[in-house]
């Protein structure tokens, strides 16, 4: 449960959620997602802001991945053949794709959730740890995609990783005890993380 969260985030900034297990990182996430609904207050969004990367919660999974992709080119008014050819590369599931979904395991679901996620260009992309997934190579495509490729949108990272954080954002908030502290630098709010 998370109480009185104030946070604004601008374009281009990337900001760090901090916290121990079930401090709710990742509900904050979901929640600025619009994946789950606040039960009081409310999340203002300027920017388009991308499902949670890694979620796969939202895939139907009689269908095929391919059914997956087009669905998701409906909602977003994209064209599919693009966002078919960049699942095919990213993915690399091959003829998985024609498969459905529920037979996939838990680390092609998240390929494919990620591959969708970054098919669709966001001002603002949520991230939590479940992105890690895969191969070493698998990891660097990954991380070229969003760190470097995308390297000017907004981004909500929740992460145990101090050196990912260090490295990538600019930012941080530390949730503990239901409450949200902003750190405008990243190595105390480090520093203060690690007391907890």
């Amino acid at each position: 449960m998370l109480d009185d969260v104030n946070l604004i985030v601008e374009r281009g900034e990337r900001v760090a959620l901090l916290g121990r297990n079930g401090a709710g990182k990742s509900t904050l996430i979901k929640l600025i997602g619009g994946v789950e609904m606040p039960t009081s207050g409310k999340i203002t969004r300027q920017m388009s802001t991308s499902w949670p990367l890694g979620f796969a919660g939202g895939f139907q999974g009689s269908l095929t991945g391919y059914d997956n992709a087009r669905f998701i080119a409906r909602i977003y008014a994209r064209d599919y053949t693009q966002i078919r050819a960049f699942i095919e590369d990213f993915t690399e599931l091959g003829s998985q794709l024609k498969m459905p979904v529920k037979t996939y395991s838990s680390g092609m679901r998240a390929r494919l959730a990620f591959a969708l996620s970054l098919a669709i260009e966001f001002d603002c992309y949520l991230i939590d740890e479940i992105i890690l997934v895969g191969d070493q190579n698998f990891h660097r495509k990954c991380h070229y995609e969003l760190f470097e490729k995308r390297s000017d949108r907004a981004m909500i990272l929740a992460s145990h990783s101090l050196d990912i954080v260090q490295k990538y954002c600019n930012r941080a908030v530390i949730i503990d005890k239901c409450k949200a502290i902003n750190h405008p630098n990243v190595d105390i709010a480090i520093a203060n993380y690690t007391k907890l």
